[in-house]
């Protein structure tokens, strides 16, 4: 299993915005095969924004790989790039991570 989570520090006051974002967004995901799940997470905020993850799992490194070479990512992510730009305190910040147990 392997997990891909893209942090995003948003604006304070920005947070519903940003979900309700996020919940009308397609991502295409479900076009891919490897695909299993998806969250978006939020944690408590600071002083200074909060914190949010997207976080998907997917049955290997390959078929994130394969995700992000495809015509669902492009679809998606250039939806994405439509989104207001007065959300984020930067650009996101990717993790990758390999199940080990």
């Amino acid at each position: 299993m392997f997990l891909a989570m893209n942090r995003f520090r948003i604006a304070l006051g920005k947070e519903d915005a940003f979900v309700e974002h996020w919940r009308k967004r397609e991502s295409y995901l479900s076009e891919v095969p490897g695909f299993i799940s998806f969250n978006l997470l939020r944690a408590e905020p600071n002083e200074e924004y909060t914190l949010f993850a997207s976080h998907t799992v997917w049955a290997s490194e390959q078929a994130f790989a394969d995700w992000t070479q495809s015509a669902a990512f492009r679809k998606a992510h250039m939806v994405a790039g439509q989104s207001p730009r007065d959300f984020y305190l930067g650009p996101p910040q990717l993790e990758l991570f390999e199940a080990v147990l």
